[in-house]
C-alpha cells in the first residue's frame, strides 16, 4: 500500500485512500491547472466531491494556528479557549461575536476551542489569501500562509460534548448539533449541502489536551524541523509532523 502523505496509517486517509461506494458510477476526471483550486460563486469547489463514509467520531478536524503560538500550547499541554496567543489573527469584532452567540447552557462560542472540518475551509482560505475583511486582525494581515501549522485530530478525541455547526459558529443563522447525538445528523446533512466541508466548524471543550492531536501539518521542511525541535524540547506528547504544501497555498 502506498504511504499516506498526510501522516495517517493503514489506509485511513480519505484523501489518499478515498472510500467509495462500490456501486458508484465514477465520472471521468476533470482537467485542472496544477495547484489550482476552483470555487463556484457560492464558495463550493467545482467538480464532484467524494463523500467519505465516516462516523462523527472518525471525522478528521483541523485547528490552524501561527507557528509562534505553538510554544505556549506545548507549555500548557492543551489548546485553551480564551487564551491570548502570541500572534492573534482574530479581529476584535470576531471575538465579540463569538462571545455573544450562545451555544448551550449559557455558554458561548468563545468558550470552545474551534476546529475546521477541512484543511481547505473557507475562513482559512480567507486568511491564506491576505486576511481581508472584518474577521481578521492587522496581525493576521501581516502574516504569510507559510507561517502557520495545522493541528489535526478527530472529533471523537474531543469527547461526547462536541458541538457541530453548519457554518461559521459566530454566524447568527448557524445551526448547532449538540453532543454526539445532535452532531451526527447535522454531519450527515452537511455531506449533501457542503460535501467538501468548506463552511462548518467543530467546537471542542474549553481545554483540549495536546495529546488529542495526532498529526501536525506544516508547509515545508524548514517548519517541520523547527516544530520537531519544539516537540523534542517540550518532552511531552509528540505527534507526527508531516509536510503538506497544498494545505498552505491560497486558492486561485
Amino acid at each position: 500500500m502506498a504511504e499516506c502523505i498526510h501522516g495517517f496509517e493503514g489506509g485511513l486517509c480519505d484523501i489518499c485512500f478515498p472510500r467509495r461506494d462500490p456501486n458508484e458510477v465514477r465520472p471521468a476526471p476533470a482537467r485542472r491547472v496544477p495547484g489550482a483550486r476552483v470555487r463556484h460563486a457560492g464558495g463550493r469547489a467545482a467538480g464532484t466531491a467524494v463523500i467519505p463514509t465516516v462516523t462523527l467520531a472518525e471525522q478528521r478536524i483541523f485547528h490552524v494556528t501561527h507557528e509562534h503560538n505553538l510554544p505556549a500550547i506545548l507549555t500548557d499541554k492543551a489548546l485553551r479557549a480564551g487564551a491570548t496567543p502570541a500572534v492573534d489573527v482574530s479581529s476584535a469584532t470576531t471575538r465579540e461575536l463569538r462571545a455573544t452567540v450562545e451555544v448551550v447552557d449559557g455558554s458561548t462560542v468563545a468558550d470552545y476551542v474551534p476546529f475546521y472540518l477541512s484543511p481547505d475551509a473557507s475562513r482559512w482560505d480567507e486568511l491564506r489569501r491576505g486576511a481581508d475583511g472584518v474577521h481578521w486582525s492587522d496581525a493576521a494581515r501581516a502574516t504569510k500562509p507559510l507561517e502557520y501549522v495545522m493541528l489535526v485530530s478527530t472529533a471523537g478525541e474531543l469527547g461526547p460534548d462536541v458541538v457541530v455547526t453548519d457554518r461559521d459558529a459566530a454566524d447568527s443563522t448557524s445551526r448547532f448539533g449538540i453532543g454526539t447525538d445532535g452532531g451526527a445528523p447535522l454531519i450527515r446533512r452537511l455531506r449533501s449541502e457542503d460535501p467538501e466541508f468548506f463552511e462548518p466548524e467543530i467546537l471542542g471543550p474549553s481545554s483540549v489536551p495536546f495529546e488529542a492531536i495526532t498529526l501536525i501539518g506544516v508547509p515545508n521542511d524548514r517548519v517541520r524541523d523547527r516544530v520537531k525541535r519544539l516537540l523534542a524540547d517540550s518532552g511531552g506528547h509528540a505527534p507526527k509532523v508531516s509536510v503538506f504544501p497544498p494545505w498552505f497555498q491560497p486558492s486561485e
